[in-house]
């Protein structure tokens, strides 16, 4: 009864006893059967976590807001990954939910209807990540991805530029880049600005597909003074080309992306960009998600809407 409260880490055992149970447990390489613990309860203190990426640079960081709160907790994130496709999120789901999660937090507000059908008949708190503009399952965090594009929007029109261009991942199934591409165009539309060029691709995005692409509209329309990219990462492949060809920026061509990826911090010249607040979402998930499990709850139904700022950096004219 001892040893099962000490690795159950439930009841009242003195410190010098719960040490000699968990020396003793490493030293026979013992772990415990959590699946037969769970048996009674109908539920694994697993959460899933489906995101559509690895090699996107912005989940990782999203995974560890979630990852510093759950450990913390008994609960043990394990992930799922979807490559945008509907049909992968299904399986995915499928699978998962067949362990009986104590919780769920999930990368999107679109899915299919067979996707939010397994979502809603689970019986555990789910939390919907990254995006607010739509209908969550129950609770969601995140940012109006919409408002992003109509934030940036402004500040390339309030800098004086006129010939714009969108350089970004084919739709529609990049939901949050559809909508911030649709914040940009409908301000823009306001101020009597037209997107004059755009680019659409698919594939993973790095700096060789943003010099690429960067140089397919330049080279098609020299006008072209300001280019919007959906993520950093691209946009700096555009500021590489930039560089390279002697196109000046931001008095000839400004830039920007999204993201507020760390890794561009190295770059002798800012990009311009919006952070996603991205380890404070997966942080937020997280805390709602053991706030539930906590308190016996199958749903919450919060809303959490961060508010993410520009940074201009040296590639938007002031």
């Amino acid at each position: 009864m001892t040893v099962s409260r000490v690795l159950r880490n439930r009841g009242d055992v003195s410190e010098a006893t719960r040490a000699k149970v968990l020396e003793a447990s490493k030293q026979l390489g013992y772990v415990p059967n959590k699946i037969a613990g769970a048996l009674a309860s109908q539920r694994v203190n697993l959460v899933g976590v489906v995101i559509p990426s690895l090699s996107n640079m912005v989940f990782p960081e999203v995974m560890t807001g979630i990852s510093h709160v759950l450990e913390k907790t008994d609960l043990q994130p394990v992930v799922g990954v979807t490559h945008y496709k509907p049909e992968e999120e299904e399986r995915v789901l499928y699978e998962m939910l067949s362990w009986r999660p104590s919780g769920m937090i999930i990368a999107g507000l679109e899915h299919s209807e067979a996707a939010r059908a397994m979502l809603i008949a689970a019986g555990i708190p789910i939390v919907e990540i990254m995006d607010t503009d739509g209908e969550a399952i129950d609770s969601v965090v995140g940012i109006s991805h919409r408002r992003a594009g109509i934030e940036m929007a402004r500040a390339i029109a309030k800098a004086g530029y006129e010939n714009i261009a969108f350089i970004g991942t084919k739709m529609p199934r990049d939901h949050r880049a559809r909508k911030r591409f649709e914040g940009l165009t409908d301000e823009l539309g306001k101020k009597g600005i037209e997107i004059a060029e755009k680019e659409f691709y698919s594939g993973g995005s790095g700096l060789a597909k943003g010099r690429e692409l960067t140089e397919k509209i330049l080279k098609r329309n020299p006008d072209v003074d300001f280019i919007y990219y959906s993520n950093d990462m691209i946009a700096a492949g555009g500021l590489m080309y930039c560089k390279d060809n002697g196109i000046k920026v931001p008095s000839q061509v400004g830039l920007a992306g999204f993201n507020g990826i760390e890794l561009l911090d190295g770059f002798s010249t800012k990009l311009a960009t919006m952070d996603a607040c991205r380890h404070e979402i997966g942080a937020r998930a997280a805390e709602i998600i053991a706030g539930a499990c906590e308190a016996g709850k199958s749903a919450t139904g919060q809303r959490v809407e961060l508010s993410p700022k520009i940074a201009p950096g040296d590639t938007l004219k002031r």
